[in-house]
């Protein structure tokens, strides 16, 4: 498929769609609410200014989980870590993802099938990219992590691509 083909065929569809008022929202972003109310979560939201952020990211991590960028494929070394623990959002440390839902999805990013609690991550549409995806969101500080879609392993389906730059990596203590 030639690039003016692609471009000229989405552009009629949008004016398709746009006529007819349809939804050209996926199933994912239908269900992208976690069905949780904010005053139901077992934690206080955190909220800071921009300048805060700042003084506690790295730019690069400030980047993508404020401005909702998108960090370079198999840039992370989390992308390659296999070790028992926990994945913790990178701003405000809330548990998110364990190592046992972590899989190579061969996409250059870590991923997950599901996350540790429903209500640890929000999804939203997305519609930045000129498509219509669906992000995953920090419930606590509402730092962009990455996307989830369709195309995972069971028992979900889903693959939650984190930028790794949005997560820590805690590792679980050795018994003794």
């Amino acid at each position: 498929m030639n690039r003016r083909y692609f471009i000229k065929s989405a552009m009629t569809l949008g004016g398709v769609a746009a006529l007819f008022k349809m939804p050209l929202v996926p199933v994912l972003a239908q269900k992208a609410s976690t069905g949780v109310k904010k005053s139901a979560l077992p934690f206080q939201k955190i909220v800071r200014t921009d300048e805060e952020w700042k003084r506690q990211l790295t730019p690069e991590q400030y980047r993508v989980t404020r401005q909702k960028g998108t960090e370079a494929p198999y840039s992370s070394p989390l992308n390659k870590t296999y070790a028992k623990g926990i994945y913790e959002c990178v701003c405000c440390s809330l548990p998110l993802f364990s190592s046992k839902a972590k899989y190579d999805s061969e996409t250059g990013w870590p991923s997950f099938w599901t996350p540790i609690a429903k209500h640890s991550v929000r999804e939203e549409p997305d519609t930045s990219a000129g498509e219509t995806r669906t992000e995953v969101v920090c419930n606590r500080c509402d730092s962009h992590l990455g996307h989830v879609f369709d195309d995972g392993p069971e028992p979900t389906g889903l693959r939650y691509c984190m930028n790794g730059v949005a997560l820590k990596f805690v590792r679980a203590a050795r018994r003794a």
